[in-house]
């Protein structure tokens, strides 16, 4: 084993070992990890997730009021210029939300760092396993569930990362609640947390490694 290595074995799709193993590079799979960058890298990714579309009607925007009331003077009651007014019933609101973007900034470097924090993290808790390639020729859900069933991922929650996209093993996975595929190079932090394992495809090592490693 090289130094700064970490030797894995692989898994064939019918559960049993293959004759090689694979080197995981230790600066992605057992650095020291970083919470605060990871806090960083999801919260930033929950953030731009949310759709700002939350409005309120402000007196602009409701409708009616573009009569006085009643006169300025003479009444004893105090002035009023519109039924619209925030501060009566019907009116429009003050300060309310509006319609407005979400957006949260994380550096590359941080966001490298957080991944490879959430990788070792899994690694440490023995939740990575490495598959050879595959792909599902038929699409069909049965194909996938019975490898992860070969593997005994069936009951857990697990994230698979490919080295590049193929919609043939998507339309096998998509049935499968338990199941996430993702690119490799694409895999965010949270994804690389939520879950109970993380199966890496052979190839998708080096993928990691390319986007990780610069």
């Amino acid at each position: 084993m090289n130094e700064g290595t970490v030797k894995v074995d692989v898994f064939a799709i019918d559960g049993t070992k293959a004759a090689e193993s694979i080197e995981l590079p230790a600066s992605i799979f057992e650095i020291a990890p970083n919470d605060h960058a990871i806090y960083l890298a999801v919260k930033a990714q929950m953030t731009n997730t949310r759709r700002g579309t939350a409005a309120t009607k402000n007196r602009a925007l409701v409708t009616g009021g573009g009569k006085k009331p009643w006169r300025q003077k003479g009444r004893g009651t105090a002035r009023a210029g519109s039924i619209r007014s925030p501060l009566w019933k019907g009116g429009g609101t003050i300060f309310g939300p509006q319609p407005h973007p979400y957006i949260m900034k994380v550096n590359k470097k941080v966001k490298r760092l957080a991944r490879k924090s959430a990788l070792s993290y899994r690694a440490k808790d023995g939740a990575v396993v490495v598959v050879e390639d595959f792909g599902i020729d038929s699409g069909k859900t049965r194909d996938m569930f019975g490898i992860l069933k070969n593997l005994n991922l069936n009951e857990k929650k697990v994230l698979l990362l490919v080295p590049k996209s193929d919609e043939k093993l998507w339309l096998a996975s998509r049935n499968i609640y338990k199941l996430n595929v993702r690119e490799a190079q694409n895999a965010s932090t949270y994804d690389l947390l939520n879950n109970d394992v993380i199966l890496i495809q052979k190839s998708a090592v080096g993928k990691l490694q390319e986007v990780l490693e610069k």
